[in-house]
């Protein structure tokens, strides 16, 4: 049995813990436990506590120690729901339990209880409270000296239902399907033309885009920093809370100047700045009016309680805190806005969040030079040994940097906006000699994957204009990823996207410490590109303007909404998440569309579609006639698809009316033999039209097919490379047709 303290203790924080009750999770535990005052007399190890709605009962184990003789303090309980506070008392402990609490006694305690939670304080609780993500509430315990007002403890607990928008389920799903799309990158890359490769950038952006819009210094709704969580590993921070590479890096930065604080396998929930969310609250130690002991007098009689030891219901739920730390407005292990929050949310330190990204940078490109090596060594076998037909090797040895070329621009462009971003943040820092020399190098390399191919492709343009972009072969293999998708006249839009990418990377960096001028700056930079999507549009085809258009739109809207973040707008906290939740949505939705794109664009559909089956089988002639006029409209297709590639007009062709020899068209006389003549004056008359859809009389036919060489022979010179095959209709004898 405890003492009369210690239970009050317990009654303190579970009072506040259980003040949110009855929902569909059926718990409430404590997420973080730090001091919110420098401590003095009431000294907490570890404090871990849960709510259990089905019985209405308060499970807690506690670690506490009083330390400070002669002490008669006064008790203030506060609990902060969203900024409001519907709970706010305030106890002389010295009215309660015939004084046995003043002044307050020294002894240890430690151990678990289970107590009974009286109706009337869980009828008036909102359900809300138990399904709502990532609730933004804490519970405070305040003791204050009676007579001189000085703080001799004060207690913060963060509160949690068990749900959130960070989900590593969800992490797997959205990691799982960039997989995807770089398998069917890879698949499909062999043509510059195919749309898998630009479409694996486009979802790698914008994965990118929102993890990045969680690290502006602004006052984030905890539901929506969560949501953006789950795509941190797009910007390659990868970690968890007994991560042996953070240890590595504390250690190197210890050993090389850094003085700022190390990462920590504990919750950064109680360090985050305690007027940003989850606490919204100004002021960092509560006080209030103080009550009677009759405002308290509701809740039972301490003493009458029985306190039932027992092994903690949903211990699993519960935040066991070794060490408490003191959290204060003047504190340097603060956590503030922005990118500190953000890092530390996945237990990566501030200081550490630059060489996260190099060391798992150095690993990708480790898998990358891995995979180059294994092909060139299949390669070398392949041709070693003579495996294969001798044309496919040779265009595999010819083909293969190419393609390594292709691949390196395409991982430096994902790779770009992550470096940018902790590269720039790291030099803000001043802290370890050699994490700074790493960025400087790893600036440098990324620089000079991606902009060696746009110097190329300056290069080549200034030496033989934009058309040399889509001929010269060495410049398509190595730097087709910038510019193919776009029109020749608009190949220097990917210039517009690189140069938005290092702005915004730039801003998060440079304007860290307003939040506004952040946003103002990136909305103009957004605005910008939807401006130029919409009057150059740049792309070959109408639907894949209007899809950029659409990721395009989508960051303007998703930014602006962001102004309702800014500190100094003081937004309420309710409104806040509502539309910290709407943008989550709009987000999620926009990932929806990006992979529907992609299945679109992946060529999976070739393998359910079928030709449309006639009610009627076609005859012979019929079946000739339209498997010539498909090839020859597929000529006329590919023809008009490689003169706009190159920048010009498609030569238009005529369906019908071929200008043909008169003597050849002229009736046919069955009295009149014609013999067969190959003269190069009569061969030299006969003019088409390549690609032409040939009437019925010319429909090919596998009856009677004439040789290859007797077809080249009664083409005119200028075609050579059309071969006409004919077959003489009823009546018409094969002389006269020849004829």
């Amino acid at each position: 049995m405890f003492s009369s303290l210690a239970r009050l203790r317990a009654i303190a924080f579970t009072f506040l813990l259980l003040s949110f009750t009855y929902a569909r999770d059926e718990s409430l535990f404590t997420s973080s436990v730090t001091y919110c005052n420098p401590p003095e007399t009431l000294l907490v190890q570890q404090f871990d506590v849960a709510y259990i709605a089905k019985n209405q009962s308060v499970s807690f184990n506690i670690i506490a120690a009083s330390v400070e003789a002669n002490v008669n303090v006064s008790a203030n309980l506060l609990l902060n729901v969203y900024g409001m506070k519907p709970v706010n008392l305030t106890i002389d402990l010295c009215n309660i339990l015939g004084g046995a609490l003043c002044p307050l006694p020294q002894y240890n305690f430690n151990g678990s209880d289970s107590l009974t939670v009286p109706d009337e304080f869980t009828s008036h609780i909102p359900g809300i409270a138990f399904k709502i993500p990532d609730l933004e509430a804490f519970a405070q315990l305040t003791l204050t000296e009676v007579g001189t007002g000085d703080i001799k403890a004060c207690v913060q607990a963060t509160l949690s239902n068990g749900w959130s928008t960070h989900q590593r389920a969800v992490e797997w799903s959205v990691g799982v399907v960039a997989l995807i799309a770089f398998l069917l990158a890879l698949w499909q890359s062999q043509s510059p033309n195919a749309l898998g490769p630009y479409r694996l950038l486009d979802l790698m952006g914008l994965y990118q885009i929102i993890a990045a819009s969680a690290l502006w210094n602004l006052n984030y709704p905890s539901v929506y920093r969560s949501f953006a969580l789950n795509f941190a590993w797009a910007l390659t921070l990868f970690s968890s809370p007994t991560s042996q590479v953070q240890q590595a890096i504390n250690n190197m930065r210890a050993l090389t100047g850094g003085s700022l604080a190390n990462s920590t396998s504990s919750s950064a929930v109680g360090f985050v700045n305690r007027k940003l969310s989850p606490f919204n609250s100004n002021a960092v130690v509560g006080g209030s009016s103080p009550m009677s002991s009759d405002t308290f007098g509701g809740f039972p009689n301490l003493a009458s309680l029985v306190a039932i030891p027992s092994q903690l219901p949903g211990s699993s739920q519960l935040a066991v805190t070794s060490e408490v730390q003191t959290v204060t407005e003047a504190s340097s292990n603060v956590l503030q806005a922005g990118l500190p929050i953000y890092v530390n949310s996945i237990n990566i330190a501030t200081a550490n969040a630059f060489m996260t990204v190099f060391i798992c940078t150095l690993v990708l490109l480790a898998i990358f030079g891995f995979l180059v090596g294994l092909g060139y060594a299949v390669l070398y076998v392949m041709n070693r040994r003579q495996v294969g037909n001798e044309d496919l090797r040779i265009k595999l040895r010819y083909s293969f940097p190419s393609y390594v070329k292709a691949w390196s621009l395409r991982l430096g462009m994902i790779m770009f906006s992550p470096i940018l971003i902790f590269v720039f943040y790291q030099w803000t820092l001043k802290d370890s000699w050699l994490s700074t020399l790493f960025a400087v190098a790893t600036f440098i390399g990324v620089l000079f994957v991606v902009g060696y191919p746009v110097f190329s492709v300056v290069r080549v343009v200034r030496r033989s204009g934009r058309e040399a972009l889509y001929t010269d072969t060495a410049t398509i293999g190595s730097s087709a990823p910038l510019y193919w998708q776009y029109r020749t006249e608009r190949y220097y839009f990917f210039a517009a996207l690189l140069t938005a990418t290092f702005l915004r990377a730039l801003f998060i960096s440079a304007a860290r410490d307003s939040g506004l001028v952040q946003l103002i700056l990136t909305l103009i930079v957004e605005v910008a590109i939807v401006a130029a999507l919409l009057v150059l549009r740049p792309h070959k085809t109408r639907g894949a303007d209007v899809f950029s258009t659409y990721l395009a739109i989508i960051r303007v809207v998703c930014t602006g909404l962001m102004f309702a973040f800014v500190e100094k707008f003081e937004v309420q906290a309710i409104p806040r998440v509502a539309i910290g939740i709407v943008i989550a949505v709009i987000f999620s939705v926009t990932i929806l569309v990006v992979i529907f794109n992609l299945v679109l664009h992946s060529g999976l559909g070739s393998f359910w579609k079928r030709e449309p089956s006639s009610s009627r089988p076609a005859s012979r002639q019929e079946s000739a006639d339209t498997m010539l006029e498909k090839g020859n409209r597929s000529l006329v297709h590919t023809q008009s698809d490689t003169a706009s590639l190159y920048g010009r007009a498609a030569n238009p062709t005529p369906d019908r009316h071929l200008i043909l020899d008169p003597s050849i068209n002229k009736p046919y006389s069955p009295t009149t033999p014609t013999e067969y003549s190959s003269s190069p004056d009569q061969d030299s008359s006969v003019s088409t039209s390549f690609g032409t859809v040939l009437p019925r009389r010319w429909s090919f036919t596998p009856l009677q097919t004439p040789t290859d060489s007797s077809a080249h022979d009664h083409l005119s010179p200028s075609h050579t490379n059309t071969v006409l095959s004919t077959t003489p209709e009823e009546g018409e004898s094969p002389a006269q047709l020849h004829r």
